[in-house]
């Protein structure tokens, strides 16, 4: 499927400014109600049948259901047309300044409602195995998202302290184990000096997306809702100039990944683009 007309996506220059300043900001609109009811429907689809990476967050004897899945392009058809035929990667190249844009990966978090189960405070890019400033993550609601329902919050100015945190795992000990190899300093103390921060959060509706920087710290509540869900989708993209990190410690070398993905013949310093990092803008 290829992008229709109206999937144009132009971002002011001000708020290209914003976002390289505060490190995230917010787009209005930017979806249209085709691709919100696809994905609806998608996202019920694998949440009906969990994959190998899925995991559940929420703790026996809670109440409510946080649920995570990784790389889900790589088997919905929904999913892969959403990364790559929506207007995302085109809004992902123009905050980037790329020329070319690839996909690095998706990752599914539904929160229902009466979910107790938070989103610690973290950056993205300890996790990964990549590095570069065209890296950007891209969070889209599929559902009203308040503070409430556990729309993501971020710390302003943080992707500019020039530090990586330690990556903390939401739940699974094997992706713990990993991390542990990545030798970074351990997080400060947010919630207990939260005075001493700026927080940025934005209330949205279906449509919107967040626009992130892969170093600034962000956190989500649980879901207090007693009614309404927080079905999220984080969609991460790369420009030309990202380059494959081998460092130690990265969600790549977790061995339920490393199952379900295809062999990487990536070299620390190679461009990220592969079969598993496809090139996605501009569209062939």
């Amino acid at each position: 499927m290829g992008k229709t007309p109206e999937e144009s996506f132009t971002i002011p220059d001000e708020t290209i400014r914003r976002y390289k300043q505060d490190g995230a900001t917010v787009l209005r609109g930017v979806l249209g109600s085709h691709w919100i009811d696809k994905m609806r429907d998608a996202v019920q689809e694998i949440l009906d049948h969990p994959g190998g990476a899925a995991m559940e967050y929420t703790k026996e004897g809670n109440t409510g259901r946080y649920y995570g899945d990784f790389f889900i392009w790589r088997r919905n058809e929904a999913f892969r047309d959403f990364m790559a035929n929506s207007c995302l990667p085109e809004v992902a190249a123009q905050f980037m300044g790329a020329r070319e844009v690839a996909f690095f990966y998706d990752q599914l978090l539904v929160k229902e409602p009466n979910t107790k189960e938070e989103t610690p405070w973290h950056q993205d890019l300890p996790y990964w195995p990549v590095r570069g400033e065209q890296v950007i993550s891209i969070w889209a609601p599929f559902d009203a998202a308040t503070v409430e329902s556990g729309v993501v919050q971020y710390i302003k100015g943080s992707h500019k302290w020039g530090k990586m945190f330690a990556p903390k795992a939401f739940g699974d000990t094997s992706f713990a184990d990993t991390y542990k190899k990545a030798g970074f300093e351990a997080l400060p103390d947010i919630d207990a000096n939260i005075e001493d921060y700026e927080v940025l959060h934005w209330e949205m509706e279906p449509g919107d997306v967040l626009v992130h920087h892969p170093l600034t710290l962000h956190y989500a509540r649980g879901n207090a809702s007693k009614t309404g869900r927080r079905r999220g989708l984080a969609l991460r993209y790369v420009g030309e100039e990202a380059q494959y990190d081998t460092r130690p410690g990265t969600f790549m070398e977790n061995p339920r990944l490393k199952k379900l993905l295809p062999e990487i013949t990536l070299k620390d310093g190679d461009r990220l683009l592969s079969e598993l990092f496809p090139k996605v803008w501009p569209s062939t």
